[in-house]
């Protein structure tokens, strides 16, 4: 079910009169319900591995609480009859069961994924062997890290396990974010999702501009962007050099208005529940550096490759062990570095892997890896030359950082658009040794499917958001609103609807598109 089409808009419409209609105590129950409709309309096959994330992860992280609890009493019940070595040795099984159930749940929900996601990239890249038709289900890379992280938690004490499993059913299969995020804690979103909630007229607007927002992106500016993209990826052989550039801007403006645009949705949908989600942007094409830019880029899977794999890998014992090894024998810088080197590598690699089941994406994945660890090693070398020349003073000096950082990022979301490595590399050639430019720029324009009006549209939209964004820097632009009169703030919702609905690209003869990250 499409976030743009009027099947999803109709469902929402309905879950909202039936969780507010219903009584306050039974709220949740409706909203479960709601999930497992939405998610059934996507296929019945998608239904049976959400159920066996939810049921795994639940009974994983209710055993892992009842192991601890059941240490926790005996040593308590028997501590003037047991010795504190006893103790310590208690303590260690009781860990080592609890480790068991975790590696277990993450062995069967990651093997799952790895299995649908993975097996067709391992059969082309090490066998002969026919790929395997698949049904990846819906939203499966989403909903698997947000459970898995939750067990986690339970594990490590900073989150008390669920007793009731429908009710942590509601967390995993929360509708809006179920097909592009964001992926959210249980800590921070249990009491805002199971709370009952009265019906909220702020709630209600709040959520439906956020919603305008987000068709406004998606519909108006990432769609017809699509058109252009589509002709320009259809025949590298024509569509090189100047064309390649063009496809580069386009594919930077797709992606963004894609992805923060069902993300405005999602949160906006959400919100209208009475239930908030975290944000998943912040201005990310403000960033200085690309470690900065993806600190505002996905951000909540970001936080998760953080908190649930670079750091346990990067302070995990065998690391330190090796770390230690290595500034004895090769020396203490080599030493050092290696723990943040090599669990930087694997974040990444992971995170490539994470937005495709395909080697462009591992590449991408590994060269902002590298091109941030360069950056961290250089870092020393900058200071100097700033010391020396004082560049950084320099008024205009923020404003090359953002473009610079803009530019790497456009240019390694070649390997994501083009898909295919050794191509990406010849396109991203292209664009420095063709001489089609003039050509391109003064009839080659029109000829990839979009008209003088599109482009002014897309620009024009480029603009707004980026006025938008400059505005959300000192205070959110809705507070802004907010604080108007009504006619001035229906004014706006008015506008921006007529925008849509005279410029997005829909209705007959338009296949509707899927947001990008809904693959995922």
């Amino acid at each position: 079910m499409l976030f743009t089409s009027y099947q999803f808009i109709l469902f929402v419409l309905i879950a909202l009169i039936l969780y507010y209609v219903a009584p306050k105590r039974i709220q949740w129950i409706v909203l479960l319900c709601m999930n497992m409709l939405f998610y059934l309309y996507a296929g019945l096959s998608g239904i049976i591995f959400i159920v066996t994330t939810i049921i795994t992860t639940y009974a994983g992280a209710r055993l892992i609480c009842r192991e601890k609890d059941r240490s926790v009493r005996f040593i308590e019940e028997h501590k003037g009859d047991i010795s504190r070595d006893e103790k310590k040795k208690l303590k260690n099984i009781s860990l080592r069961k609890q480790k068991m159930f975790l590696t277990i749940v993450l062995f069967i929900n990651f093997g799952i994924l790895a299995v649908l996601k993975y097996t067709n990239m391992f059969i082309v890249t090490f066998t002969t062997f026919n790929t395997v038709d698949f049904v990846l289900p819906m939203g499966i890379s989403f909903y698997t890290f947000q459970s898995t992280g939750y067990m986690i938690d339970v594990y490590r004490g900073v989150a008390d396990a669920e007793k009731n499993p429908f009710r942590y059913a509601l967390f995993v299969s929360f509708f809006p974010q179920l097909v592009q995020g964001p992926i959210s804690r249980w800590n921070d979103l249990k009491k805002s999702l199971l709370e009952s909630h009265a019906f909220s007229w702020i709630n209600i607007q709040y959520g439906f501009e956020r919603i305008l927002w987000g068709y406004f992106k998606k519909m108006v500016i990432a769609d017809r962007a699509a058109i252009g993209l589509a002709t320009i990826q259809s025949d590298v052989s024509v569509y090189y050099g100047a064309y390649a550039f063009v496809g580069m801007l386009l594919y930077a403006i797709d992606l963004y208005a894609d992805f923060t645009g069902g993300i405005d949705i999602t949160i906006g949908v959400a919100q209208m529940f009475g239930i908030t989600l975290p944000e998943n942007f912040r201005r990310p094409f403000f960033s200085k550096s690309i470690a900065e830019y993806w600190r505002r880029w996905h951000i909540t899977l970001c936080a998760w490759f953080k908190d649930y794999l670079f750091y346990p890998l990067s302070m995990s014992k065998w690391m330190n062990k090796v770390s230690r090894w290595l500034k004895k024998h090769v020396g203490k810088p080599v030493g050092s570095r290696f723990p943040v080197y090599f669990s930087s590598l694997t974040v990444w690699f992971v995170t490539g892997i994470w937005h495709g089941a395909s080697w462009n994406f591992v590449v991408w994945g590994l060269l902002n890896s590298i091109i941030m660890l360069v950056s961290q090693e250089l870092k020393p070398l900058y200071e100097k030359a700033d010391n020396r020349l004082g560049y950084r003073k320099l008024k205009y000096y923020k404003v090359f950082e953002i473009i610079r950082t803009t530019a790497i990022v456009c240019c390694l979301q070649m390997l994501d658009y083009y898909r295919d490595i050794a191509e990406a590399f010849r396109m991203f050639f292209s664009m420095f040794t063709s001489v089609n430019y003039v050509a391109v720029f003064t009839k080659g324009m029109w000829s990839i499917g979009l008209s003088a009006a599109d482009y002014i549209v897309i620009f024009a939209g480029v603009v707004i958001m980026f006025v938008v964004s400059l505005l959300e820097r000192k205070c959110p632009v809705r507070d802004r609103l907010a604080k108007k009169n009504y006619i001035i703030r229906y004014t706006v919702f008015l506008v921006i609807f007529l925008l849509i609905a005279v410029f997005g690209i829909y209705g007959t003869g338009y296949e509707s598109s899927q947001f990008i990250y809904n693959q995922f």
